[in-house]
């Protein structure tokens, strides 16, 4: 193993009613709560009316902002900071998917600061301070219930940045699985495979770590049994609360240890939701099996069969790139059989600019970390995907 630090200081209450525990939980955080949320859904499942009940009996003052969009938007990041210092908020509480937690975080870490919000997203400028942070998890996708990460998008910049620091951890989350319920079967499908995601961007790394790939395997594999399980019967619980612990382990610092970090899918995908405003979840069932095949060669063979055998249960064989390629076919028939898009098209982007897209994901003139990619490289793999 590369040598790694490991802290999570989030606390995580999993479980059904456990949002009946949130007044007294926020009383050792905070009176003055910023509810921050999304359109009507929590209002549809009685999750607000709970929410609701919970911070009057515990005297705690709150302050509204609804209307988070999915690729949550700077503006509203920019307007909750300002809510927060006019009428001195002390805790922000999102309640809702990775969005709504995400808008938070930046409202959390804008509300501390004097600037625009949006320097911190373009590395201008260090927090050096945040108001805590207290989610309510309603979708499995991001994991960003047990993380510092957030990822915010700026529509007139064309620009989808993500920033990441302790000081943006959720004091604590809460998971109820039966919030997730009603989500739909194009947002279950999305976050299955933002869940599948974030654990090949470490699984998928040179660096042969026994523990990890192991620990890796097993959230891949839990996932790929529950979804479909969950997208036919979206009120069983054991598929539920299984896809909302993997997700959030899938991202939590559990399957990144000592590894190095390939970016390649989700760095991609921020260009093309940031021009073109597509669902998350879209852009990754788009950019991952397509990177899969290309990069697919005798340096990375190995890992592509331990993942099609171990993963998806392949047969093990001689031909060890014939087996690879059979794992690879199956993440995109998963995909399919989840109604997810497997091409550009399938989302309205027929006619990308295919150099501006990959000007805008490389740093340094290269991409990715299991195999390192040039910009004709990921125009390549673009291309396939077309």
């Amino acid at each position: 193993m590369k040598n790694f630090e490991f802290h999570n200081p989030t606390k995580i209450y999993f479980g059904t009613e456990t949002t009946k525990k949130l007044g007294t939980l926020l009383k050792d955080v905070g009176k003055r709560v910023l509810l921050v949320y999304g359109r009507s859904s929590i209002k549809k499942i009685g999750l607000y009316s709970t929410v609701i009940d919970q911070l009057e009996a515990a005297n705690i003052a709150y302050f509204e902002l609804s209307g988070v969009k999915p690729n949550p938007r700077i503006e509203t990041v920019r307007k909750g900071a300002k809510m927060c210092k006019e009428n001195n908020i002390d805790v922000v509480l999102g309640v809702g998917g990775g969005s709504v937690i995400d808008c938070s975080k930046g409202i959390a870490l804008g509300a501390k600061y004097d600037g625009d919000p949006w320097d911190i997203y373009m590395r201008k400028e260090t927090p050096k301070a945040a108001l805590p942070v207290v989610s309510i998890l309603t979708l499995s996708a991001t994991g960003t219930e047990m993380n510092g990460n957030s990822v915010i998008t700026n529509l007139k910049e064309k620009k989808k940045k993500g920033f990441g620091s302790i000081l943006s951890y959720p004091v604590f989350s809460i998971l109820d699985p039966t919030h997730t319920y009603s989500v739909s079967k194009h947002q279950t499908g999305c976050g299955i495979v933002d869940s599948l995601t974030h654990v090949y961007e470490f699984y998928f790394s040179q660096d042969d770590n026994y523990l990890n790939n192991r620990i890796c395997e097993s959230i891949m594999k839990t996932v790929i049994h529950y979804g479909p399980i969950a997208l036919k019967d979206p009120n069983n619980y054991e598929a539920r609360s299984n896809l909302m612990f993997s997700s959030t382990l899938a991202l939590n610092g559990l399957t990144g240890f000592g590894k190095d970090f390939d970016g390649y899918n989700h760095t991609t995908e921020h260009v093309l939701s940031a021009y073109w405003d597509i669902a998350h979840g879209d852009g990754l069932a788009i950019t991952a099996p397509h990177w899969m095949s290309y990069i697919l060669d005798k340096t990375t063979v190995d890992k592509f069969y331990e993942f099609a055998v171990n993963v998806w249960g392949i047969k093990p064989g001689k031909d060890r790139m014939k087996v690879a390629n059979q794992g690879i076919r199956k993440v995109f028939d998963f995909y399919e059989s989840l109604g997810m898009p497997l091409y550009l098209k399938d989302v309205n982007i027929t006619d990308p600019d295919l150099d501006l897209i990959a000007e805008e994901a490389v740093t340094n003139n290269a991409l990715g970390k299991f195999k390192v990619l040039t910009k004709q490289d990921i125009k390549n793999i673009l291309k396939n995907a077309l």
